[in-house]
C-alpha cells in the first residue's frame, strides 16, 4: 500500500474561475491560507442604499403600495447532469429527511409515509430526494425501492423527475443493496461515504489515511461498475479533517467517477466564514474538481446550520442537504425552507444571483406533513415555518402591518402556501357547510379527498356544536388526527372510564382490528390514561415501553381541543447509519379529541399502529432482501 504524500497544487482563489467551469465565480473573497481568513477576508456585502432596496425582496404584500423590489419571476430549472450544471446560478436542493431526517429519536417512518412524503418533496421541486439507507432494515430497502420506482419515474410536462438516491456505507454490500434499491428510478443515484478526520479515522475506523484513500476510490469505482453513472461521495467530519489529506482524497474519488462531491459539517462545529473558507480552499486545491458538483451537508450543533450553508453556496457549493423543518440526528440539519426563502429573498441581490427549483407554496404543506408523520412539533418561533411567524403582537408592528405589510414582513405568509386567517374572510361554525370546510382547509394547504373530507366534516360538526367558532388550530388538529394516522391496524372503538377518589380507576376499551373484529378488554391503572393503555396492551399484546407522553390544549377556553403525543419503542431495531450499530426504534403517534382520555388513547393506538406496520413491513420482505443482500467482501 503505497504511503501518502500530499502533491496537490496551490491555487489562488483567483484561478478558481478558470478549472471550474461548471460554478460561478465566487462571490465571497476568500484568501487561499486558512490561518489568515479572519484577517484577510473581505465580504462583498451590499450598500446601504441596496440593502434598503431589497428589503423586502421576496415579499407578495398585497397592500395597495408597491413593494420597492418585487421578487425576481422564477427561472426554469435547468437540465439534469449528475457533474455538471448548465447554468453556474442554480443551486440543487437536495433533501435528505427520508433519511438524516428519520434518524431523530421517534420519527420512525412507514413506507407509506415515506412514499407520501417523497410525493410531496417532488410535488415541492426537490432536485435530489436521498430516499433512505436502503442496508439498515428490510424496510427501508422496500421504503426506497417504492420511492424509486413511483416517484422517481413520475416526469411531469417540463420533463423534472427528481434524482432518487440511496446511502451506503463504504462496503460492497451496502453499496449493492443501495443500487438494488435506486435503480428502478429515472434517475438513480448512490450516496456512500467514509469518515476522513483523524478523530473518526483513529478511534471509529481504525484505519489509516491510506487505507481510507483506497477504500474511498475502489468503492467510487465499485458504485459505477453496477451501473450508476451518478455517485456520491462524503468525506464524514471534512470539518475536522486535515486540508491536504482531503483535497487529496476528493481528488481520486474524482478520478474513480465520483460526480457529486458533498462537504459534510458532521458535528456542527464550523462558524460561516470557516465553513465558507473551507470550499474555497477545496474549489481552489482539488484536482479535477471543474469535473463535479459540490455540495454542502450542514449539521445544526451550534445553530449555525442554515448560515453555513449559505456560506457554502456563496462560496461556490451548488448543491444544498437540507431537511424539511431541518429535523435529523442531535440538533438536526439545515432547513429546507430556511434555505430555500434565503435564497429567495436574498438570492438575486446579495447571492449573486442564485435560485432553486422549489416551487415554495408547497412548503407549509410539506411542513406539516413531516410534523405530523414525525410526531416532531415545529417550534412557535421556528422561522418561515412556525405558528408565530408571521404573527404580530407588539402595538408597534401592528400598525406598522396596518398601513404596510412590508414594514415588518421580508416576505409573505401566501409565499409558503399559507392564508392569512384574518383575511380569509371565512367564519366557521355549526352552521357551516361540507363546501365553506373544504375552501377554508385547501386556503391552510390541505387538497382533501372526498372520503377525507366526509370524514372530517362530521368530526368538525361534532366540535361545532360545542363552541361557538371553530378556529383554524381546531381545523388543523381535525386534519391532523384524521389524514396524518399511519395505517390502520387497530382501531378504537368504544372507551368507557370511571375514575375519581372514591376507587381505583378502571378503564373499558373496545378495539376493531383490521379485519373488522371487536376486542373488549378492562384494566385498572393509576389514573384514567395509564388504566386505558394496560388495556389497550391486553388486546394489542406487543412488549412497549412508553417513553413519552405530552398534551397540550390546541386553543384557550375550557372547550379546547386536546391533542396528545406519544414517543413508544419495542423490539424493533434498524442500523446506525454512522456507527454501524443496531439500535432501538423508536415510534410517535398523536391524537386530537375535546375529550383527553380519548385524544390520549387515540395517540398510543397510532403509534402502536406505526410499529405493527413497520415490524409486518420487516416480516414480509425479509426473504426478498436476503437474496439481494449477499455478503460481499469489501
Amino acid at each position: 500500500m503505497a504511503t501518502f504524500i500530499s502533491t496537490t497544487p496551490k491555487l489562488s482563489v483567483s484561478q478558481i474561475t478558470s478549472r471550474s467551469s461548471n460554478l460561478s465565480p465566487p462571490l465571497l473573497h476568500f484568501t487561499s491560507k486558512w490561518s489568515d481568513f479572519h484577517s484577510n477576508t473581505s465580504f462583498s456585502f451590499p450598500s446601504s442604499k441596496s440593502l434598503l432596496r431589497t428589503t423586502i425582496s421576496c415579499s407578495q404584500s398585497s397592500s395597495a403600495v408597491p413593494s420597492p423590489s418585487p421578487a425576481a419571476p422564477r427561472r426554469r430549472r435547468p437540465e439534469y447532469i449528475p457533474n455538471h450544471i448548465p447554468d453556474p446560478f442554480y443551486v440543487r436542493v437536495f433533501d435528505t429527511t427520508l433519511r438524516d431526517g428519520e434518524q431523530s429519536p421517534g420519527a420512525t417512518l412507514t413506507s407509506k409515509e415515506k412514499l407520501d412524503i417523497a410525493r410531496h418533496l417532488s410535488k415541492l421541486g426537490v432536485d435530489i430526494i436521498e430516499a433512505g439507507f436502503p442496508a439498515a432494515s428490510n424496510d427501508d430497502f422496500e421504503a426506497v425501492k417504492t420511492i424509486a420506482k413511483e416517484v422517481g419515474n413520475a416526469v411531469d410536462d417540463e420533463g423534472y423527475v427528481p434524482v432518487i438516491c440511496g446511502l451506503s456505507r463504504c462496503n460492497e454490500k451496502d453499496i449493492k443493496t443501495a443500487w438494488e434499491a435506486v435503480k428502478y428510478a429515472k434517475r438513480p443515484r448512490i450516496h456512500t461515504f467514509i469518515a476522513t478526520s483523524e478523530i473518526h479515522m483513529q478511534y471509529k475506523l481504525r484505519k489509516s489515511k491510506e487505507e481510507v484513500v483506497e477504500i474511498a476510490t475502489n468503492m467510487v469505482k465499485f458504485a459505477r461498475s453496477l451501473g450508476c453513472d451518478d455517485v456520491e461521495f462524503s468525506p464524514e467530519d471534512a470539518g475536522r479533517s486535515d486540508r491536504e489529506f482531503l483535497y487529496h482524497i476528493l481528488g481520486e474519488v474524482i478520478k474513480a467517477g465520483a460526480t457529486t462531491l458533498n462537504i459534510p459539517d458532521t458535528v456542527g462545529i464550523t462558524l460561516p466564514s470557516e465553513f465558507g473558507q473551507l470550499i474555497a480552499d477545496i474549489r481552489a486545491n482539488t484536482p479535477g474538481i471543474e469535473n463535479v458538483i459540490i455540495s454542502t451537508h450542514c449539521q445544526n450543533d451550534l445553530g449555525l446550520s442554515t448560515a453555513n450553508t449559505l456560506a457554502g453556496t456563496y462560496a461556490g457549493a451548488r448543491q444544498v442537504e437540507v431537511t424539511v423543518n431541518g429535523i435529523g440526528e442531535r440538533a438536526g440539519n439545515a432547513s429546507l425552507e430556511e434555505v430555500v426563502m434565503a435564497i429567495k429573498c436574498r438570492g438575486e441581490h446579495v447571492l449573486g444571483g442564485l435560485y432553486t427549483g422549489i416551487n415554495s407554496k408547497h412548503i407549509t404543506m410539506a411542513s406539516k406533513m413531516v410534523e405530523e408523520y414525525t410526531g416532531l412539533h415545529v417550534q412557535p418561533h421556528k422561522a418561515i415555518v412556525g405558528a408565530n411567524a408571521f404573527a404580530h403582537e407588539s402595538g408597534i408592528h401592528q400598525d406598522g402591518m396596518l398601513k404596510h405589510k412590508g414594514t415588518y414582513e421580508i416576505m409573505s405568509p401566501e409565499d409558503i402556501g399559507l392564508e392569512r386567517a384574518n383575511d380569509a374572510g371565512i367564519v366557521l361554525g355549526k352552521l357551516s357547510g361540507r363546501h365553506a370546510l373544504k375552501d377554508r382547509l385547501k386556503e391552510l394547504g390541505y387538497e382533501l379527498s372526498d372520503e377525507q373530507l366526509g370524514n372530517i366534516f362530521w368530526r368538525f360538526k361534532s366540535v361545532a356544536e360545542n363552541k361557538k367558532r371553530v378556529t383554524d388550530a381546531d381545523l388543523l388538529a381535525l386534519v391532523s388526527d384524521e389524514v396524518f394516522q399511519p395505517e390502520i391496524v387497530w382501531q378504537l372503538g368504544d372507551l368507557q372510564i370511571t375514575c375519581g377518589t372514591l376507587g381505583l380507576s378502571t378503564a373499558t376499551v373496545k378495539l376493531i382490528d383490521a379485519n373488522g373484529e371487536q376486542h373488549i378488554a378492562c384494566s385498572v391503572g393509576t389514573g384514567p390514561v395509564d388504566a386505558a393503555y394496560k388495556a389497550v396492551d391486553l388486546i394489542v399484546k406487543e412488549p412497549v415501553e412508553l417513553l413519552e407522553y405530552s398534551m397540550t390544549a390546541v386553543t384557550g377556553g375550557i372547550d379546547a381541543i386536546a391533542t396528545t403525543r406519544v414517543l413508544i419503542c419495542g423490539d424493533n431495531h434498524k442500523i446506525d447509519a454512522i456507527t454501524g450499530e443496531p439500535s432501538r426504534r423508536t415510534f410517535s403517534g398523536s391524537g386530537a379529541g375535546m375529550d383527553i382520555v380519548v385524544s390520549s388513547v387515540k395517540a398510543y393506538i397510532g403509534a402502536l399502529n406505526k410499529m405493527l406496520a413497520v415490524n409486518s413491513q420487516q416480516l414480509s420482505t425479509t426473504k426478498t432482501v436476503s437474496t439481494v443482500r449477499t455478503p460481499v467482501s469489501a
